[in-house]
């Protein structure tokens, strides 16, 4: 089994920071891709931000970028995502993701983790 553990959420103040950290471990082979999905009270859930293992490559919403800059270490199964120029839209609860192959399998599948409340006020 994968298990993937968040931090690093809390309340921060508009126009503050604050950064996410996600933590991949278990059975795992591979993982060819990390990021975050964010969903706000009474929204679908939707893609922050997405980071290729493999190139490194980035996706952000039109909403973040600019302000959020998502990272991974590879070596130990790690993404974190920097979020800077908080908004109160911002709000809402951050669930780290894999694409993970465990071992054994030969398809890479998502897992999730268990979400971390991020809530921007004043």
């Amino acid at each position: 089994q994968v298990q993937l553990v968040e931090s690093g959420g809390g309340l921060v103040q508009p126009g503050g920071s604050l950064r996410l950290s996600c933590v991949a471990s278990g059975s795992i082979f591979n993982i060819n891709a990390m990021g975050w999905y964010r969903q706000a009270p009474g929204k679908e859930r939707e893609l922050a931000a997405h980071i290729s293992s493999i190139d490194g490559s980035t996706n952000y919403a039109d909403s973040v970028k600019g302000r959020f800059i998502i990272s991974r270490d590879n070596a130990q199964n790690t993404v974190s995502l920097q979020m800077g120029s908080l908004k109160p839209d911002d709000t809402a609860v951050y669930y780290c993701y894999a694409w993970v192959r465990t071992r054994g399998a030969t398809d890479h599948y998502a897992y999730w983790g268990q979400g971390t409340q991020v809530t921007v006020s004043s």
